[in-house]
């Protein structure tokens, strides 16, 4: 990476891949080799037996709709930024903030239905059952923050004009970041209707 006029320039390694791309997507499978741990301790746990059954909080599948939307208006944001659509780009980097905030604000509201519901995080009241859900959803929550981060720094960029076509590194690190944690979701969705 060079730095000129403050500028990043997108500079490859011998191998043609960016470094900060590289680290990029070590995290990526740093993240999906915990969450594949998690889910593999959720089956095995699950067949132990002790395992209370439970509607999950109808709130999950709204936030799937929005997560999955959120990433539509994070590709727009990349697109537009590729044609040097710098007004798209804002209000793209705008939107896909707004329905992450919006997710976490319904995750929240899930676990005060799970509580409604009795179904706790750990102590002699809970069941293993409610306590990986909250698991899963929490660490998922968690990256998702680091996501917003990331999307509010990006946005940051776009507003003094470093996010344009000859300057994609960071929106493209942002967008893959964002996809990487809008397919985990899918996952751990279907992953929890399937097994829960």
């Amino acid at each position: 990476m060079i730095m000129v006029d403050n500028r990043i320039e997108n500079t490859d390694t011998a191998s043609g891949v960016h470094p900060l791309k590289f680290s990029l997507w070590l995290i990526i499978i740093s993240i999906i080799m915990m969450f594949a741990a998690f889910t593999s301790a959720y089956i095995v746990r699950r067949e132990e037996g002790n395992w209370l059954e439970f509607e999950l909080p109808t709130i999950l599948l709204i936030n799937t709709a929005i997560i999955i939307l959120s990433s539509v208006s994070m590709q727009w944001a990349y697109n537009s930024a590729k044609k040097d659509n710098l007004k798209s780009v804002k209000i793209g980097l705008i939107a896909t903030f707004l329905l992450g905030v919006a997710f976490l604000f319904g995750q929240w509201n899930g676990w005060a239905q799970l509580v409604q519901d009795n179904i706790y995080f750990g102590g002699s009241s809970s069941n293993p059952s409610g306590s990986f859900l909250y698991v899963l959803t929490g660490v998922h929550g968690f990256h998702l923050i680091t996501g917003l981060v990331f999307v509010l720094l990006t946005l940051i960029g776009s507003l003094k004009y470093k996010v344009h076509s000859k300057n994609l590194l960071r929106i493209q690190l942002c967008t893959i970041y964002w996809h990487f944690l809008g397919g985990l979701w899918l996952y751990l969705y279907i992953f929890l209707r399937i097994n829960h």
